[in-house]
């Protein structure tokens, strides 16, 4: 999957610790000797930013130690060298140090302690840290802090946001919690598929990789018949044998359509179906009206989508810029669905929308973020259908550099709705009916404006991690025909890069407005994984620098050396896996893998909440009319930022999981089969295998690697014999055997058939350093140590 890599403030006009709230909510903590006015030590900072994580910004820290003037440009050097050391790690506005929770946090609360109390885990924990920390809940009384309005209660099974705090007790948790607010209420739920047992009663067969079987007596059925998908909750745990449960509800027969993305959905909590009120909501909604709206439905806008879109978000134009002051000129339009002025702030469909937080797309149905009367008809830019946008008009130098935008609250009426192969066929010589007329006056001046702005982008130099995309293509019964990947056409680059310069001027507009906002923000790679990376690079010969200030352009380099040599597919995973993740956030920091300072989601709000919430900033800044932000929405930027974040992983674990199951039940019937694969991750355990082919992942055991006794390499990213020198490294091309396939839980195990290739020298070296770490370990002949323990 192409994906580019991963990525909060106080309600308006509140500074930390000036509400009274966290003085009241936080544990009390030892005292630190501070002389105000002093430049701390380094050991002190540490302390304070662990104590008092809801105070870790660099005008938090300098207030606390009342430091002025040049003792601020002290301590902001101080930090910046604790950052470079790994010692303190950025996230959003504030400091941590590393693997800490940050202030506010998303928690799923999955168990209880000795005392009964509850204990709560990160919903998001990334693999490379290790276990999650624990989390100590406290609830507050029924009516509130200081008996004002009601708390928030949760229970086993919830996920919630809370306020973080450091822990006074070192003996428990390092941490205890606050409830913000209550996000899902899940039953400490399992889903399985029930199966029918002689005599009555049944088993369920877990759904989850990890999961185990449990037994359902006779009268705790719920009325499921053999096939059914179930959620299902233990009744009885024993010393001995299986764990005993209780239907909770029947979800429908796993045999049926769409059964697979059901999974999902139940199993990660996806609102699926609209309430009521939220329905009618939609259906009562009438068309837009010309208040607060310029009249541009004379202007050639045309929407180019998959031929298979049923909303149309965005549509654009572009001509050669007439003024004289711009020679070899562009303006380029781009206009957006005015979601805004049909879902009003705290209404029963915003209200869904932010629970939502986007659409979900599985590749045999779509949940969506709004109701089909909003979003596949009063808000989709249908062709020749008068429908309300917001538009912005972009002026781009002969170098395709962006000199001036402007925002308009429009009435538009498309001019055609085209399909990227439509419009590449017609560029390349190929035009059909439709595009025939339009390739002059609307579609060669797009490619030029295109061309124009190209010329920015190499400029800014973004990175350039283009993995391929596959797409499953369904039969009408709901299982694998076959998995394609579509081409990457100029079409689509085209139109990704006319958003990229919208979404960049609504970030900038709301900037210069001082309109709080939501970001799209994406941090640097943290100097740990930059560590990990330079590591496996030096085993290619190729060198990457030390420092905190990489830029894209870095890694961009680093592509290019690889490209056309047997490491381009191992390299392009390892630059994958070292970035961060992109999320939303009111504070900026930019975005790293765009190599842009502003930027903010705006061209989607069908489906993506976050720009839902920058077309009412927008509004509301410009004096465009209905529908603007409120402040009660300013206030909670930061909670909405955190959920919707939260929420945008669920969809893409909940999309990736069903992938993974279609493609295991399309192989189940061809265990023993060989396939073409790459070794696509290397562990102490095994081997991940990835099929091309297929798009799909399965885990080789160690256990089947052969007799020798296999040395797990991080550096080098290999498993490789002690005695032979054989082995493999992430990217090797291996042939494999299906060795088992589990449908339900979307599990390939493989085996593989070649024995490997002989490693290089330096990871042969390295076993030898191993041995003498080890010591010469005595062994009896004929035997070898446990496998997997280095």
């Amino acid at each position: 999957m192409s994906r580019i890599p991963r990525e909060r403030t106080n309600p308006a006009g509140k500074r930390p610790g000036k509400t009274g709230r966290a003085g009241k909510d936080a544990p009390a903590v030892e005292p630190l000797n501070i002389v105000h006015g002093t430049l701390p030590s380094r050991e002190v900072i540490l302390r304070f930013i662990a104590d008092h994580p809801q105070k870790a910004s660099k005008r938090e820290l300098a207030r606390a130690f009342g430091l002025k003037g040049d003792s601020r440009v002290e301590l902001k050097q101080m930090l910046q060298e604790l950052e470079q050391e790994g010692m303190l790690q950025k996230n959003r506005k504030s400091l941590i140090r590393p693997g800490a929770l940050p202030p506010v946090t998303v928690l799923d609360i999955t168990t209880r302690d000795k005392d009964g109390d509850l204990i709560g885990r990160p919903a998001e924990w990334p693999e490379d840290q290790g276990v999650a920390p624990a989390v100590a809940i406290r609830q507050q009384s029924p009516a509130g802090r200081q008996g004002k309005g009601k708390a928030p209660v949760a229970g086993l099974g919830d996920r919630i946001l809370a306020k973080i705090f450091p822990a006074v007790d070192r003996g428990g948790p390092a941490y205890t919690a606050r409830i913000i607010k209550v996000i899902d209420r899940r039953r400490g739920a399992s889903m399985g598929v029930f199966r029918t047992a002689p005599g009555g009663g049944g088993r369920l067969l877990p759904i989850e990789r990890r999961g185990e079987e449990m037994v359902i007596d006779p009268e705790f059925t719920g009325g499921a018949t053999d096939g059914d998908l179930v959620e299902v909750e233990i009744a009885r745990l024993g010393r001995f044998g299986l764990p005993r449960a209780k239907v909770l509800s029947v979800v429908g027969s796993v045999g049926s359509e769409k059964a697979i993305s059901m999974i999902a959905i139940h199993a990660h909590g996806i609102p699926h179906v609209f309430p009521p009120a939220v329905v009618a909501e939609a259906e009562a909604a009438k068309p837009a009206s010309m208040s607060h709206r310029e009249d541009w439905r004379d202007v050639p806008l045309i929407t180019i989508d998959p031929a298979d879109a049923k909303d149309h978000d965005d549509a654009v134009y572009a001509e050669l810029d007439p003024s004289p002051d711009n020679p070899g000129g562009v303006i380029v339009t781009v206009a957006i669905a005015d979601v805004s002025w049909y879902v009003r702030p705290n209404s029963p469909l915003d209200r869904e929308a932010l629970k939502r937080g986007n659409s979900v797309y599985f590749p045999d149905r779509v949940v969506p973020m709004l109701p089909e009367r909003i979003s596949n008809d009063l808000c989709s830019l249908k062709e020749g259908v008068d429908r309300p946008a917001l538009a912005v008009r972009m002026s781009f130098s002969g170098e395709g550099r962006k000199i001036g935008h402007i925002f308009h609250r429009i009435m538009m009426r498309s001019a055609a709705k085209l399909s990227y192969q439509q419009v590449q066929a017609a560029i390349d010589g190929n035009p059909d009916d439709q595009t025939g007329p339009m390739l002059e006056p609307i579609l060669k001046p797009l490619w030029h404006a295109y061309e124009v702005m190209k010329r920015g982008r190499d400029r800014r130099q973004p990175l350039e991690l283009d993995m391929p995309e596959r797409k499953i293509l369904l039969k009408s019964d709901g299982t694998v025909d076959r998995v394609v990947v579509p081409p990457r056409l100029d079409a689509h680059k085209l139109i990704e890069e006319m958003m990229i310069q919208a979404n960049v001027c609504a970030a900038e507009t709301l900037e210069k407005k001082r309109q709080p906002l939501i970001y799209r923000i994406h941090d640097g790679p943290t100097l740990a994984k930059q560590e990990i990376l330079r590591e496996f690079l030096a085993t290619l010969g190729i060198s990457l620098a030390k420092g905190g200030n990489m830029r894209a352009n870095n890694f961009n380099g680093i592509l290019a050396k690889a490209d056309g040599t047997p490491h381009q597919t191992m390299v392009s995973e390892m630059v994958l896996r070292s970035q961060s993740q992109a999320i939303y956030g009111p504070e900026n920091i930019g975005h790293f893998g765009l190599n842009l300072m502003k930027y903010a989601h705006f061209t989607s709000p069908i489906r993506r909440y976050a720009d839902l919430i920058v077309h009412r900033a927008l509004v509301g800044s410009l004096g465009f009319g209905e529908g603007g932000i409120t402040p009660d929405e300013e206030a909670a930027l930061d909670d909405i930022a955190a959920e919707i974040s939260t929420f945008e992983r669920r969809a893409m674990a909940a999309e990736r999981e069903t992938v993974d199951r279609l493609i295991a039940h399309h192989l189940s019937g061809r265990v023993g089969e060989e396939f073409a694969g790459r070794v696509s991750g290397v562990t102490k355990s095994g081997l991940f295998v990835a099929l091309p082919d297929y798009g799909a992942d399965g885990f080789v055991p160690i256990s089947t690697l052969g007799t020798d006794y296999f040395i797990y390499d991080e550096a080098h990213q290999a498993l490789s014999g002690e005695r032979t020198g054989l082995g493999y490294r992430l990217g090797d091309s291996v042939t494999v055997k299906l060795a088992e396939a589990i449908p339900l839980a979307g599990a390939l195990r493989f085996e593989v058939v070649n024995e490997g290739r002989e490693m290089p020298a330096a990871v042969r070296s390295f076993h030898k350093a191993g041995r003498r770490d080890r010591g010469q370990v005595r062994k009896k002949p004929g035997t070898r140590p446990p496998r997997g323990r280095h």
